[in-house]
């Protein structure tokens, strides 16, 4: 009986063994991380007091959600308004280049595709900078100079809703190529047959689209979507290179995860930024919550018809 009780707890034990290592690893990457973090948003750490910090309650909440100091309620509807501009803009350029891109009567499909291909290859670093410097700079761009010859000047990074446009602009020219090469490959697998149904059925063009291609697609593009929608709502580089790094710009369209960078590494205030970066992470979490089961709902009823 002991050598049975034995072997079954070595079998169970076994898989926990092999794992631990990776569970391990996550622990120290993703659970401690958030954990600390969390931690932190209810102390006063700052770079003053690094060491002799103080459990403050959820007073950096009340902080971050105070009208009188709105710098975040600022930043998280800068954010959500830069991350419904961008989503629709992506998701209808894309899906009308798509669209082209799958027309019969297109020639060099392969060309125009590797071309679109080219800001998803370049490093984005390097592309911010060469849209920053190149097309964007009040003195040496190239936008400027075609202005010029109007007599006109525009400072782009300078001005709030100038700066918002040069950032999506440049944002646009980095995720584009992704949303249109998964949209590309949902529009080949829609069934033809649901377009001559369509076609005797009196639909013009436009109601071929509204009607039988996106809700084709919708199933399976979702998770691209998702996907798109989280990154673009956490975005830094592009936001951080554009306007304030290295040095400031101007314009004043920080983003919350840009917000959270600068209290924590320009300001030095620890627990106001993990109290920030939590609040991100919940809405984040509460997203997913949300928008999944939506998704899936979507697919069963497609996979259904």
């Amino acid at each position: 009986m002991k050598k049975a009780a034995l072997r079954k707890i070595e079998r169970e034990a076994r898989p926990w063994l092999f794992s631990s290592l990776s569970l391990l690893t996550i622990f120290l990457v993703v659970v401690f991380p958030i954990g600390h973090t969390v931690y932190l948003s209810f102390t006063n750490m700052g770079i003053y007091n690094y060491y002799d910090y103080t459990l403050i309650g959820i007073e950096n909440y009340v902080d971050a959600f105070s009208l009188g100091s709105a710098s975040f309620l600022r930043s998280l509807g800068i954010t959500l308004l830069w991350t419904a501009v961008n989503m629709v803009l992506q998701l209808v350029i894309a899906y009308v280049l798509a669209v082209l891109l799958n027309s019969p009567h297109l020639k060099g499909r392969k060309v125009y595709k590797a071309l679109l291909m080219i800001p998803w290859a370049m490093p984005g670093y390097v592309s911010i900078l060469l849209w920053k410097n190149g097309m964007f700079n009040g003195q040496f761009g190239y936008l400027n100079k075609i202005l010029s010859l109007f007599g006109a000047k525009a400072d782009f990074l300078s001005n709030d809703v100038l700066a918002f446009v040069s950032c999506t602009i440049v944002n646009l020219w980095l995720a584009l190529p992704f949303m249109i090469m998964i949209i590309d490959g949902a529009l080949q697998s829609v069934n033809k047959e649901l377009f001559e149904s369509a076609s005797l059925d009196g639909c013009n063009a436009f109601e071929k689209h509204l009607f039988v291609s996106i809700p084709s697609i919708v199933p399976i593009i979702a998770p691209a979507v998702l996907i798109t929608l989280f990154t673009t709502f956490k975005q830094f580089d592009i936001i951080n290179l554009m306007t304030i790094s290295p040095v400031g710009t101007g314009a004043h369209i920080e983003t919350v995860i840009v917000y959270a960078y600068q209290q924590a590494f320009i300001t030095g205030n620890y627990g106001y930024s993990g109290a920030v970066a939590t609040i991100i992470f919940v809405l984040v979490v509460l997203s997913t919550v949300f928008f999944d089961p939506s998704f899936r709902k979507k697919g069963a009823k497609h996979g259904a018809k």
